[in-house]
């Protein structure tokens, strides 16, 4: 493969990174006073109970609902985990495939919502060809301890 500047292994790499930096951001744009407190769960109840779909609304009501400060701090540093874990490099194909998992959910609660669907869907696509094309080989704290070879 020919590129400018970098490799094509490089640029994966760059693409892994910009993809932690995007959880990094998601992570470090919420209002945690307010996400701690209920407001983003209940904002998530709220369109889940609106939700067209059935299974998105007992889905939400069975495993959210009954945990909301539970949910409200898995979510939030579940995103910062992959932020750093990709931007590092580290447990690099665990972080891709939490991330892809937590973006498919996003987007199925957010199914109405086009902007959402935007960027879970770009995030999404990010990760899996990252996943496939094993970006945890340059640059990455994986390939300096050998995993995942």
């Amino acid at each position: 493969m020919q590129t400018i500047w970098l490799g094509g292994a490089e640029w994966i790499a760059v693409l892994r990174i910009g993809l932690g930096l995007w959880w990094l951001e998601s992570w470090r744009h919420k209002n945690k006073r307010d996400w701690f407190t209920g407001g983003g769960i209940n904002w998530a109840a709220g369109v889940a109970a609106k939700h067209r779909w059935s299974l998105v609304r007992q889905g939400f009501d069975r495993v959210v609902k009954p945990y909301p400060r539970l949910m409200a701090y898995l979510v939030a540093y579940a995103e910062l985990a992959l932020g750093l874990g990709l931007i590092v490099g580290f447990l690099t194909p665990i972080a891709l495939i939490a991330g892809l998992v937590l973006n498919l959910i996003y987007l199925m609660l957010m199914i109405h919502d086009w902007a959402e669907q935007g960027q879970n869907l770009m995030m999404a696509l990010i990760s899996a060809v990252t996943l496939f094309a094993m970006c945890w080989q340059t640059w990455s704290i994986d390939s300096a301890l050998g995993l995942w070879l």
